[in-house]
């Protein structure tokens, strides 16, 4: 297997050389893949290319993404120099946790958008407009993304309130020695034990300090359904407080009041429980009948199930940062061209929503996602996402995605617009990049035989304010456009798209 730092290099990554936290983590290989080394094919495709005997066969090319190290190095491939994940219920204290942390601020934000479109397909004649309307409000860093911990924090602060005023607790019998006017009950090893002591009747047995051995009750707070609470109420405050980091500029806005009050809430149960003698309740636990039939103890148990998941998820998201992104930027340039006025959607293939992420992507559709026509331009473009017959110029742009631009009236080629998604948890410069990209495309034109491949587009993450770059090679235009997925960076990003998405719909076909 060929490992590449980026989709548009020309040359591999040099044999023994390890991927740094600024390159993308790609690789290509041809036939079956290679044993031992974790990775997702993200496109199929062939390629045509000169032999040792000077004629020409088909190659077939298969474009990997591998996944980013869960700790600071991994091996298969080599990964070394990566930003580590904040560690739970931790604030960062030095330079490598804060590149942590805005990398994991990054990804939320990715991830807040994708799941936006599971409430969007709720309306499946409007669910563009729907999405549309969603990173719109997005825009605003006043208004905070909608989280699970957000909806808890409204939904379960009554309830732990109602909690702490009757925290269950048990009788549980000990044997002690007790005064012999406060003996209430004996079992039969306080009996032996009573007629062992020297003595001719009980208060000469009872000794000086007239104590005898005696069963007593006593409150025992250590209960698996308080258990539970007490592991909610730590887990959900650790939430709570990296949600807040993450909005900052929210602080005045009803959501971040409610986060916070319920955060204070969570840190003062889980400061009882700990006074109280209550142990943590591993994940996992089987429910009894208080945490199945008490309505307050099962919706905690509901909530802290939620959030486990929440944590399972994110260990896979971390790793498949760069396939969220994919979908991300996909929805974006969708967006893009379901705003133009004209456009209509003729098509769109049915969306498959999964209640938990695969290898870091949140939906699954058939190619392309979507198809709109230009009444007034009379065009056909389709938004093709890991097509599965990418074509020769494609597959050797591996470019896994595309815009596929037709004009029905007249009889010429299709033209394609590669669009390569290029995610790192370091910065992309944009000006190499998109000279690189228009380089290689210049170098594929011989390929371009059966359809026009002369233009592409670059969407990376945006480390601080939306940004662009253009590169013209002869008839040759790339554009990289850095955006974010909240705030002035999502603003900005998506009218840099829009503009170029307009200007390839109406460009003269060739």
């Amino acid at each position: 297997m060929h490992m590449r730092a980026r989709p548009w290099s020309r040359e591999f990554l040099a044999e023994g050389a390890a991927f740094g936290p600024d390159d993308c983590l790609m690789g290509e290989f041809e036939g079956k893949p290679p044993h031992g080394i974790e990775h997702v094919v993200i496109m199929r495709g062939g390629v045509r290319r000169r032999d040792s005997q000077g004629g020409q066969r088909e190659h077939d090319i298969n474009l990997a993404l591998f996944p980013y190290p869960k700790r600071d190095h991994a091996a298969h491939p080599d990964r070394e120099g990566f930003p580590l994940r904040p560690r739970k219920g931790n604030d960062p204290t030095n330079p490598p946790e804060e590149a942590g942390a805005a990398v994991l601020q990054r990804m939320n934000e990715v991830l807040a958008r994708i799941q936006e479109l599971e409430e969007a397909l709720d309306v499946p004649d409007d669910t563009w407009g729907r999405l549309r309307a969603a990173w719109k409000r997005a825009e605003n860093e006043a208004d905070p993304r909608m989280a699970e911990i957000v909806r808890q924090a409204r939904n379960l602060h009554p309830i732990l309130r109602d909690l702490l005023t009757r925290i269950r607790r048990v009788l549980r019998r000990h044997r002690e020695l007790t005064p012999i006017d406060r003996v209430q009950e004996m079992d039969r090893a306080s009996m032996i034990w009573l007629s062992r002591q020297p003595g001719r009747n009980v208060p000469e047995r009872a000794g000086a300090a007239q104590r005898i051995l005696a069963t007593v009750r006593k409150e025992n707070f250590d209960t698996l359904e308080n258990r539970v609470l007490h592991s909610y109420s730590r887990l959900a405050s650790d939430v709570a407080r990296e949600w807040m980091r993450e909005h900052p500029r929210a602080k005045e806005s009803r959501r971040f009041r409610d986060v916070d009050a319920f955060r204070k809430t969570c840190r003062s149960i889980g400061a009882l429980m700990a006074e109280l003698d209550v142990s943590i309740a591993e994940a996992g636990v089987i429910p009894n009948y208080v945490l199945m039939q008490d309505r307050s103890y099962h919706a905690v148990l509901e909530a802290w199930e939620k959030l486990l998941r929440r944590r399972k998820i994110e260990d896979d998201l971390w790793a498949w940062q760069a396939e969220t992104w994919t979908d991300f930027a996909v929805l974006a340039i969708t967006l893009a061209i379901d705003e133009l006025d004209e456009a209509q959607l003729i098509a769109q293939s049915p969306i498959s929503w999964r209640a938990e992420a695969v290898t870091g992507r949140w939906f699954e559709q058939d190619r392309p996602i979507a198809v709109f026509w230009l009444r007034e331009t009379n065009r056909i473009v389709e938004i093709q996402a890991r097509p599965e017959k990418p074509g020769g110029p494609l597959t050797a742009a591996r470019a896994h995605v595309a815009l596929r631009i037709t004009d029905p009236s007249r009889a010429e080629v299709p033209r394609r617009v590669a669009v390569w998604t290029p995610h790192a948890m370091g910065p992309v410069d944009l000006e190499e990049a998109a000279q690189d990209a228009a380089r290689l495309l210049h170098e594929l034109q011989p390929l371009a035989t059966q359809e026009v491949l002369r233009h592409g587009l670059i969407l990376t993450p945006a480390h601080g304010e939306a940004a662009v770059a253009w590169e013209t090679q002869a008839r040759i235009q790339v554009q990289a456009i850095a955006l974010g997925a909240s705030g002035a960076a999502l603003a900005g990003g998506l009218d840099a798209v829009r503009s170029f998405i307009k200007g390839e719909i109406y460009r003269d076909l060739p």
